[in-house]
């Protein structure tokens, strides 16, 4: 008899019989079985909305509140799909997300409406959570159970279940098909590798409307029968105090989010509370020791898209500063982008440090079966994806002399400096070592002649002014930073610009540039020290992009 679900309608309906608490936020508690009413309700509804013929998706422009989770079970058991809007758009942009996923209904809610005013969404019913109508609208649904309500011939594990839209850097995002099957087969694994049980509580502080949230927090919840609790928008000084309040033991995280966790206020109490893991990306293992060191809790970086092309799993062996290995059946290669070769092994030093990078960073390939679904209505990217029919993840690795895997960037963070090919991450990860700072970012910027330079963002710890001596002493002082890896501008910031989901928001400091009202500190060609860029500085800076052509460059 098989017992493991293969689709997520089989896991909303299996907390029918469960009467434990389920989901907290703020001052409520539901337990499974309530939740899977909510879900099933929902679900009931959602037949009866969307026209016949009509592709069975609705968008969810929601923050992270109990009205989230139940539509996105209420997806799962009427065979429908959930596209999670970005309520960080705006105007066209947004309603180019809701009506590029084919979106008939869109739920929202009040605090979101002035987002969509003035918006031409035709053939769009909105649906406003909270409130009388809604109350009325759901009211009739009220006794629904799961399986009762179900959109053509029922949810199977092909059907399609999200439509998240992934962050690119360029172009308009693409929203990535995830269907029920790969899905519920994601959270079982994970579930699996953390040891979810019934007694543990997903804290949920991550958007729901990026895939890291869903896929890495809340699935793995709903397969090992955990609770979970939300935050409805992510707070690093609210943090422990929900972890305490919820009795949290895992949460996942993004981007800068670990990092800005560090930067509360030190407590004495900061390890007394019940979390055992943190899963994410971006932390960088210098921050990840210094989490552990404060709040005595592990965290495991993983890499998985949510395309589905690629995963590296970590193992019992897997280096501190690695991912791990490729996950079985995969046949992952870090491979030169410009001759399609497969890049040489890693040389690290004895304390882990990247030697080689010029010739051992690459884009990360695979070669073998690929879970990615496609991206939906976008032939032009999914080609791109699959070029050669290897799945092309746009990010770049390293692999050491064992095999294990190390992240080194987006692909769209590479650097071409004097004829050589940096990846910003390395660059970033060695800068994460200065004490001085609280965060650091780098990037590139054009070169006035060709090529780029590199350019660091700093935010100096609290009350510890920008040194640009310590800052040049503590560079030369680095084994692994090359030659050509040390910032030529430095910009001195109060806070790294991010994205909707805390990563740092690399497109606006690239156009910006060395252009800002901060300060800026630089070193000119040939000279050794860092000196404020003042008027005269840029100047002549920009007259040389003049002559060589190159100053719309700037502009970009």
């Amino acid at each position: 008899m098989r017992t493991t679900p293969e689709t997520l309608a089989e896991l909303i309906a299996r907390q029918w019989g469960d009467h434990r608490p389920g989901l907290k936020y703020e001052h409520t508690v539901l337990t499974h079985r309530q939740s899977a009413q909510q879900a099933a309700a929902r679900a009931a509804l959602l037949v009866d909305l969307l026209p016949p013929g009509a592709e069975p998706h609705i968008g969810v422009l929601l923050d992270n509140t109990p009205e989230f989770p139940f539509w996105l079970g209420a997806a799962a058991l009427a065979g429908a799909a959930v596209a999670g809007i970005n309520p960080t758009r705006r105007g066209p942009e947004l309603a180019r997300d809701i009506l590029h996923t084919d979106c008939r209904v869109l739920v929202t809610e009040p605090t979101h409406l002035p987002l969509l005013r003035g918006l031409d969404l035709p053939g769009v019913r909105i649906l406003v959570t909270g409130g009388e109508e809604y109350a009325d609208l759901l009211a009739p649904y009220a006794g629904a159970a799961p399986g009762e309500a179900t959109l053509g011939g029922g949810p199977t594990p092909g059907s399609r279940l999200l439509l998240y839209f992934t962050s690119g850097s360029t172009g308009a995002p693409k929203a990535a098909v995830c269907g029920q099957g790969r899905l519920a087969a994601a959270g079982a694994s994970l579930a699996g590798t953390f040891r979810v049980t019934p007694d543990d509580v997903h804290y949920i502080c991550m958007p729901l409307f990026h895939g890291n949230a869903v896929i890495a927090d809340w699935l793995p919840a709903l397969a090992g029968g955990a609770s979970v609790a939300l935050r409805r928008r992510f707070s690093a000084t609210a943090f422990l105090n929900d972890v305490r309040a919820h009795g949290a033991t895992y949460f996942t995280y993004v981007g800068r989010a670990v990092q800005y966790i560090l930067a509360t206020e030190p407590r004495p109490d900061d390890r007394d509370h019940t979390l055992r893991l943190g899963f994410g990306t971006e932390a960088g293992a210098v921050d990840a020791a210094r989490f552990a060191d404060r709040f005595g809790v592990r965290l495991v970086e993983g890499y998985g898209a949510t395309e589905g092309g690629a995963s590296v799993q970590r193992t019992p062996d897997t280096p501190a500063a690695a991912l791990g290995r490729p996950a079985p059946g995969d046949d992952l290669a870090v491979i030169d982008p410009e001759t399609g070769k497969e890049c040489p092994p890693a040389r690290l030093d004895g304390r882990g440090r990247l030697l080689n990078g010029e010739e051992a960073i690459g884009e990360l390939v695979n070669r073998g079966r690929s879970l990615f679904e496609g991206y939906w209505r976008n032939p032009d990217a999914q080609a791109a994806r699959t070029r050669g029919g290897w799945y092309w993840t746009g990010d770049l690795f390293f692999r050491d002399p064992e095999g294990f895997l190390y992240f080194a960037g987006r692909t769209d963070d590479r650097l071409r400096v004097d004829s050589e090919n940096l990846a910003a991450a390395v660059i970033e990860n060695i800068l994460a070592r200065w004490s001085d700072a609280s965060a650091v970012a780098v990037y590139a910027v054009p070169d006035e002649v060709a090529g780029d330079q590199v350019m660091a963002a700093v935010v100096p710890r609290a009350g510890v002014p920008f040194d640009p001596r310590a800052f040049a002493a503590f560079l030369a002082a680095q084994p692994d930073l090359g030659t050509k890896m040390a910032p030529r501008y430095v910009r001195v910031l109060a806070a790294l610009p991010v994205t909707a989901t805390n990563k740092i928001h690399r497109v606006a400091l690239r156009r910006a540039g060395f252009l800002v009202p901060d300060p800026v500190w630089w070193r000119p060609p040939g000279a050794d020290d860092y000196r404020p860029m003042d008027g005269d500085d840029l100047r002549t800076l920009l007259a040389a992009y003049e002559t060589q052509g190159r100053r719309d460059l700037l502009d970009r």
